[in-house]
């Protein structure tokens, strides 16, 4: 694949190369700042914080953090959601030198423990409403210190009024005092009003973030990403977009900011173009979501198949109560995009669902459909500038295979992670140095390469079904299924069969309203797959376990099946 023949089908304006200033992070927002003092940075609710303001506040946050103790390379903590204040702690951590620990606000005590005694977290800032969480973390770990905020502090002032009024006591975000040692966040934000930002180097070269990956198939990894790493992949987006307009693009931010995805196709990409992020703390709340897009005239949203679906099939969507048409541009990510779910999208919006794929060890984008060009129907897209992918032998690791033949993707760029935190064997297995002398990034992902350079992926190296010693892929199989009209969404996986080893297995959820049997189902499917690929086993459900960003969790699905036959 020396050749790259994705070049060829590049949008008209993207380079083959991009530079990569020798910059840390946050200079996209002192950058943002100086060009577009003025211009709103985040929207919530209706109250506006600009570039200007938001780098002081940021610059006030990192005073406050190098007072308290933290010093270039600590780890800090962010368990929020998305709001105005995660923007303020993100950039106030980097920009004291520290290293960002961005955790699912909606995880348990239990699962918060693992990132935060894993990265040594000593600080984590949070919202009143997930304080309780981080206080009963704190018993069982190194934390210290809980920054706290409530969510109304950065609500416009008669949205405040009225939040306190009705739903702040109601909705769990009340709290009047803090443990001993713990501290409010405006109170800082006070106290350092005329701090200037801390004289701490950060170079290229530092860590910039932790992203905890692969809780769903394993144990979770930190996987650690340099400055240079996050910088890198956030310009490969940039010259992705080429019809975005500087200055001028208003962001829906549904996609979770506590995941990379989010930090970096959401925040770190808005920030280059100097564009507005209006601020969705939960994106299942479909109504926020749509009257923001309506209201701000949003035109860019970043987003999953889960999310786009929810819309298309929305009752309010359908009788027209809302208008979408000011979205352009929306990169599809975390799951695969079906035909009917982006053509459905296009149609209502008249903007472009085009699909990518990434993964947090690099630390989001890899590949991308072009925004203007041609999007083929399963492709993940050609790879993004500064990109070398390869398709290796799944016997040996190491041939590379030829064009159409599956194999492993691996990928070498500059957005690649150091490795993972404290995991020098996982780090060995994932980062790997081939007879070309550079070093690549397994994914643990089979695919394949067309001849215009368009990538698709077969499935997961570790989902592989072998149902009597055939080869299934998972995907494949929810292909078929969800191209079914009555089909709203599927998970496939393999069960343990006495006979055949193996079994293939269907969960399936149906749109609101319509009814199907098995056996209709697993007519059609035997219209589209080859007899030992139709599921022998089929489950309807009334919706299926999935990540913060919207990937059905197959394997969770095989252990509740496991767990019910026992």
């Amino acid at each position: 694949m020396t050749d790259r023949p994705w070049l060829a089908h590049y949008d008209q304006g993207v380079p083959h190369t991009v530079e990569i200033p020798e910059a840390p992070l946050f200079h996209f927002l002192e950058e943002a700042a100086r060009k577009y003092p003025d211009r709103a940075c985040t929207i919530f609710k209706g109250a506006v914080i600009s570039y200007k303001e938001m780098n002081a506040l940021t610059d006030r946050m990192a005073a406050a953090l190098v007072e308290m103790g933290v010093k270039k390379g600590d780890r800090v903590g962010i368990f929020m959601p998305n709001t105005p204040q995660f923007v303020i702690a993100f950039f106030g951590i980097l920009k004291a030198g520290g290293v960002v620990v961005a955790v699912n606000p909606t995880y348990p005590p239990d699962e918060v423990l693992t990132p935060v005694n894993d990265s040594n977290i000593e600080i984590m800032f949070t919202l009143t409403k997930f304080y309780g969480v981080l206080k009963a973390v704190r018993e069982r770990s190194k934390l210290k210190k809980i920054i706290v905020s409530n969510i109304k502090e950065t609500l416009p002032s008669m949205l405040r009024v009225l939040f306190t009024l009705v739903k702040e006591k109601k909705e769990g975000h009340r709290l009047d005092t803090l443990a001993n040692g713990d501290v409010w966040m405006k109170d800082l934000l006070k106290k350092h009003e005329n701090s200037p930002k801390p004289n701490v180097q950060v170079t290229p070269d530092d860590i910039a973030l932790f992203q905890y990956s692969g809780g769903t198939t394993g144990i979770p990894k930190g996987a650690v990403a340099l400055h240079r790493n996050v910088v890198a992949n956030t310009m490969q987006m940039r010259a992705w977009f080429v019809n975005c307009i500087e200055g001028q693009e208003i962001f829906l931010m549904g996609i979770p900011l506590f995941h990379v995805y989010g930090m970096v196709a959401g925040m770190s990409l808005a920030m280059t173009l100097g564009a507005s992020m209006v601020m969705v703390p939960n994106a299942r709340d479909l109504k926020d979501v749509l009257e923001n897009i309506s209201k701000h005239k949003a035109t860019i949203f970043p987003g999953v198949p889960l999310l786009y679906n929810a819309i298309n099939n929305h009752p309010d969507v359908k009788a027209e109560k809302y208008n979408l048409s000011s979205i352009k541009a929306c990169i599809s990510g975390s799951a695969p995009l079906m035909r009917e779910t982006k053509e459905q999208f296009e149609k209502l919006t008249g903007g472009r669902v085009f699909e990518g794929y990434g993964l947090s060890e690099a630390p989001t984008a890899t590949h991308c459909n072009p925004l203007l060009g041609v999007n083929k129907t399963g492709s993940i897209g050609m790879p993004l500038p500064n990109v070398e992918v390869k398709i290796i032998s799944l016997d040996d690791g190491e041939t590379e295979m030829l064009q159409g033949e599956i194999g492993e993707i691996v990928i070498h760029g500059p957005q690649v992670m150091k490795g993972y935190h404290n995991m020098p064997t996982e780090t060995t297995n994932t980062l790997r140095q081939m007879k070309d002398g550079k070093t690549w990034l397994f994914t643990g992902d089979i695919g394949r390469m067309d001849e215009d350079g368009y990538f698709y992926i077969v499935d997961r190296k570790k989902e592989l079904i072998k149902p009597g010693g055939f080869q299934v892929w998972p995907r494949e199989v929810e292909e078929a299924i969800s191209s079914h009209p009555k089909v709203l969404e599927v998970g496939v996986g393999g069960i343990p069969d006495p006979n055949r080893g193996e079994a293939v297995k269907a969960w399936v959820v149906v749109k609101p309203g319509e009814n199907i049997t098995v056996e209709e189902l697993r007519a059609y499917c035997k219209e589209h797959l080859a007899p030992y690929k139709v599921p022998s086993h089929i489950e309807f459900r009334n919706e299926l376990p999935k990540t913060t960003v919207g990937k059905i969790l197959r394997r969770e699905l095989v252990r509740q099946h496991k767990e019910s036959v026992n």
